[in-house]
C-alpha cells in the first residue's frame, strides 16, 4: 500500500599471526600455541555544505581538540585526562552559537581539562556510540570512561568551565579514595570480570546454529581462547559495543562469543586458527572475515554499516495531514517531496509507476536516512506554491531542508536517472537552493489518502425536462 500513514516502506595493525579473519592488532595462533582442538540524526551522511557552505566549526588553531573515530579511543578512552566533549553538527544554529564559548572554555581550561568536539554529523557511527539524539550534546568523560556523564548546564563559557572544574574535582576525590583506579584505559579482562558483557551474546557448539544459521538477523561473532591476550584486550571493546549496537539497531545486529577451546566443533567448521578470529553471519549467505579495527567505534561502524545494507528502504508516505509531512521533515535531515499529476491524469497505473521511481531512489539513498513524501498535484497546493511549483510541471520533486527551510528543485527527469542524478548533487553539496516561501511550511489539508484506483470523473445528475413545453419556450418575447 502507497497510501495514507502506511506507505510503501520501504584499520587495526599488521603482524597477527595465523589465519582466519578477525581485524588487526594482532592475533595469537592457536596452532602455534597449541590449540586445545583445534563482523549523512538523522543519521548516511548527507555534506554539511547540502544548502550552506558550513565548514568545521573548529579548527588546528582553536584549543579545542578535534576528534574522529580514529583517534578517540587513544585520546579519549585511554586517557588518564578528563575529557568535556561537544557532539555537534556544522548546520545546527544552536551548535555555531555554543562555539565562541566552547573556545574560549577549551583555552581557560588548557592544561587542566580536555576539552574536544566530534563532528557527529561527518561522524554519526561515534555520535550513535553514545547515544547522541540532538546537537549540541555535550558529555563528560571522567573516571570511568566507559559511562560518559551528560552535561545538563548553561552555555556560557563561565557555566562550562565551572562544570568542568566541579567534575575534575570529584576525579580527584575518587582517586584520593582508590576507587577510580583501573577504569580509565577501558582495558579489563575476561579473567579480572570488568566490562559489562550482558548485551555480548555467549554462543556453543549446541546452540549456535539455532541463535545464528536460522536467524533472521546480522551476527557479528568473536571466536576467542580464554588464554589469548589479545582476545583479553578485545573483550570490554566487544562488550561496549554489542550494548550500542543492540541500541542501534534495535537488535537487529547482534554480537556474540565463541570459547573456541571448548566449542572445538564450531572452531573446526569455520577454520579458527588464531585469536581473536571475528566473522559476520547473513542470512543466505556464506560467513565472512571482519577485517576491521577493534576499537568499539571501528566495531560499531561496521556493524551499522550492516544494519544499513540489510535495513529496508525508508517509508514512502502520501502527505495526509501536517502531521505526516511535519513529522517526517522534523525527524530527516531532507525530505523528497514529490508531486504527482492529478489521478485522472494517469490513472492507477501511470501514479504507481512514478512511485515506483521513488521507491527505487528510496532504495538506493537508504543510507542517507531522507524522508520521502509524496502527494498529489493539486491536494497541498500551498505547499506547491512554497516549494515554487505552482500548479503547472507535473511531476515534480523538492529536496526539502526543514531545519533551514531551503530546498531545491528537480530540474531534469522525473526518472531514475534524472533524479539520481539530482540527489547525487544534493549529496556532495552542489545544486541551487531557495528558502522555502513564507519562512516556513504552509497550511496542510487533512486528505483522504489514496486508494490506489483509477480515478472516476464526478457523476452528473441528469436534468428532467419532462414538465417543460419547449413549444412555450419560442414564444418568449424579447
Amino acid at each position: 500500500m502507497r497510501g495514507g500513514h502506511g506507505g510503501a516502506r520501504g584499520a587495526g595493525g599488521a603482524g597477527h599471526a595465523g589465519r582466519g579473519g578477525g581485524g588487526g592488532g594482532g592475533r595469537e595462533s592457536g596452532a602455534a600455541m597449541g590449540v586445545r582442538g583445534v563482523g549523512r540524526l538523522w543519521w548516511g551522511t548527507v555534506s554539511c555544505t547540502l544548502f550552506l557552505a558550513v565548514n568545521s566549526l573548529y579548527s588546528a588553531s582553536d584549543d579545542v581538540i578535534e576528534l574522529t573515530p580514529a583517534n578517540f579511543n587513544k585520546e579519549v578512552i585511554q586517557s588518564e585526562s578528563l575529557w568535556l566533549v561537544e557532539f555537534y553538527a556544522p548546520w545546527c544554529g544552536h551548535c555555531q552559537r555554543l562555539t565562541p564559548e566552547w573556545k574560549k572554555a577549551a583555552t581557560a581550561l588548557k592544561g587542566v581539562v580536555k576539552v574536544g568536539a566530534v563532528d557527529a554529523d561527518k561522524h554519526q557511527s561515534l555520535g550513535g556510540q553514545y547515544g547522541v539524539r540532538g546537537f549540541p550534546t555535550i558529555k563528560i568523560f571522567g573516571a570511568n570512561k566507559n559511562k560518559a556523564e551528560d552535561y545538563q548546564g548553561g552555555r556560557t563559557s563561565d557555566a562550562i568551565v565551572e562544570a568542568a572544574l566541579s567534575a575534575l574535582r570529584s576525579l580527584v576525590k575518587e582517586r584520593l579514595s582508590g576507587r577510580s583506579g583501573g577504569y580509565s584505559s577501558g582495558r579489563q579482562s575476561r579473567e579480572s570480570g570488568g566490562g559489562d558483557k550482558k548485551d555480548v551474546i555467549e554462543l556453543t557448539d549446541d546452540s549456535f546454529d539455532k541463535n545464528v544459521i536460522n536467524s533472521d538477523d546480522v551476527w557479528m561473532v568473536e571466536f576467542y581462547a580464554p588464554w589469548c591476550g589479545h582476545c583479553k584486550n578485545l573483550e570490554p571493546e566487544w562488550a561496549a559495543a554489542a550494548t550500542e549496537v543492540k541500541e542501534q539497531t534495535k537488535g537487529k545486529v547482534k554480537l556474540a562469543a565463541v570459547d573456541a577451546t571448548v566449542n572445538q566443533m564450531l572452531a573446526g567448521r569455520y577454520g579458527i586458527r588464531g585469536f581473536p578470529t571475528i566473522k559476520i553471519f547473513q542470512k543466505g549467505e556464506d560467513p565472512v572475515d571482519y577485517d576491521g579495527g577493534r576499537t568499539r567505534s571501528d566495531i560499531i561502524s561496521r556493524a551499522l554499516d550492516l544494519f544499513s545494507d540489510n535495513a529496508p528502504p525508508p517509508e514512502l508516505l502520501e502527505i495526509i495531514s501536517e502531521d505526516v509531512l511535519k513529522s517526517t521533515c522534523d525527524a530527516h535531515q531532507l525530505c523528497i517531496i514529490s508531486v504527482l499529476p492529478h489521478i485522472l491524469d494517469t490513472g492507477a497505473s501511470g501514479r504507481n509507476s512514478y512511485l515506483d521511481v521513488m521507491l527505487k531512489m528510496a532504495e538506493k539513498y537508504k543510507k542517507k536516512m531522507w524522508g520521502w513524501l509524496w502527494t498529489e498535484a493539486g491536494a497541498q497546493s500551498d505547499l506547491e506554491s512554497s516549494l515554487g511549483i505552482g500548479g503547472f510541471g507535473y511531476p515534480a520533486m523538492a529536496a526539502v531542508n526543514a531545519r533551514k527551510m531551503k530546498f531545491a528543485l528537480l530540474k531534469g527527469s522525473f526518472s531514475e536517472q534524472g533524479i539520481n542524478e539530482f540527489l547525487r548533487e544534493l549529496s556532495v553539496g552542489r545544486g541551487s537552493t531557495a528558502p522555502v516561501g513564507g519562512g516556513a511550511f504552509p497550511k496542510i489539508h487533512s486528505v483522504e489518502p489514496w486508494d490506489g484506483k483509477d480515478g472516476e470523473l464526478p457523476v452528473e445528475d441528469d436534468i428532467d425536462l419532462s414538465d417543460v413545453d419547449l413549444d412555450d419556450l419560442g414564444k418568449d418575447e424579447l
